[in-house]
């Protein structure tokens, strides 16, 4: 076997993986729904999970802390910090609409480019992608490292303000950063650069994407706050939603405690030693919940695996 012959084997795999799943830049909507079968709630046209408002707003009183019960649902690699940030302060919640970027190769574009023009007008660019936009979404993009420019700068940073009411996360720079800055919007990315995006590609639209060590799926819940950004599957949001909302109540029980000056830390938090506290807290607890939500809640603490509390 000739070296042209070894090196050929990999590359002919590679076409024929290629051409099972599809063009390049789709991820159709049967494989996302296969993809995101535990999604229980609405779908986009396109496949994607639509988590309702409702829970979303919710999500806004939440932290990243309150988000460590993933890891206990055997979601390990939902979170990626480490970024620069638009208004630190502000709390990005919202649905991803992945992209995926990649270095260009005139080859594959072309293919990629040919393929979009059968079924859309217009070039294929990462333009192209802020127009698929829907108010709620979440612009995550794979951007291939800092050295291919700013892929948004302000004006591009202003349509996504206005088209969806939420932000971005680019793993990947951006630029005109102090005409950004103004905007009342947040985001998450890498470096700020002068150059305006060169020398890539769009490889895919609203397919998985990794975004430093975390897999990001289209439809994920985005969590963004000053620590960084999680990515929740929706079928944990609600859960998550819930115990968030047990935790404060707990929290609140517990100050209220400690300022009657009777206890030390050890008899109430995080687990009252006493039984006749126990009781108290248990009962609050009903009454703050309902009696159906509490239900729910208690049985989900007494079944495997158990979701980790947040520690302050």
């Amino acid at each position: 076997m000739t070296n042209t012959t070894k090196l050929r084997f990999p590359v002919l795999a590679l076409l024929a993986v290629a051409a099972a799943s599809g063009q390049v830049i789709d991820f159709d909507k049967d494989r996302l729904i296969r993809y995101t079968a535990a999604n229980p709630f609405e779908r986009f046209p396109d496949g994607r999970p639509k988590v309702p408002d409702s829970l979303l707003e919710k999500l806004e009183g939440m932290s990243a802390e309150e988000m460590l019960a993933l890891n206990q649902r055997g979601f390990r690699n939902q979170f990626e910090g480490g970024w620069q940030i638009l208004k630190p302060g502000k709390i990005l919640v919202g649905r991803a609409f992945t992209v995926q970027l990649m270095p260009s190769r005139p080859d594959v574009a072309g293919v990629a480019q040919a393929d979009w023009g059968g079924k859309h007008s217009g070039r294929l660019t990462h333009q192209t992608t802020l127009d698929m936009l829907q108010p709620g979404d979440v612009l995550v993009a794979d951007a291939a490292g800092v050295q291919f420019g700013g892929i948004i700068g302000d004006n591009l940073a202003y349509y996504i303000m206005k088209k969806t009411g939420t932000g971005f996360v680019i793993d990947g720079a951006i630029r005109d950063l102090r005409g950004i800055a103004p905007f009342d919007m947040t985001g998450y990315f890498r470096a700020a650069v002068p150059p305006a995006i060169h020398d890539l590609m769009v490889g895919g639209i609203n397919v998985p994407v990794r975004i430093g060590g975390a897999t990001v799926m289209p439809g994920d819940v985005v969590f963004g706050d000053p620590e960084g950004v999680y990515f929740i599957p929706p079928a944990h949001v609600e859960d998550l939603v819930d115990d968030a909302e047990v935790t404060h109540i707990h929290d609140d029980w517990t100050k209220r405690k400690f300022d009657e000056g009777k206890y030390v830390s050890t008899d109430i938090y995080y687990t009252p030693r006493d039984p006749a506290l126990r009781e108290e807290y248990d009962k609050h607890l009903k009454e703050k919940l309902g009696a159906e939500r509490y239900e729910k809640y208690r049985k989900r603490r007494q079944a495997p695996p158990t979701p980790a509390r947040r520690q302050q």
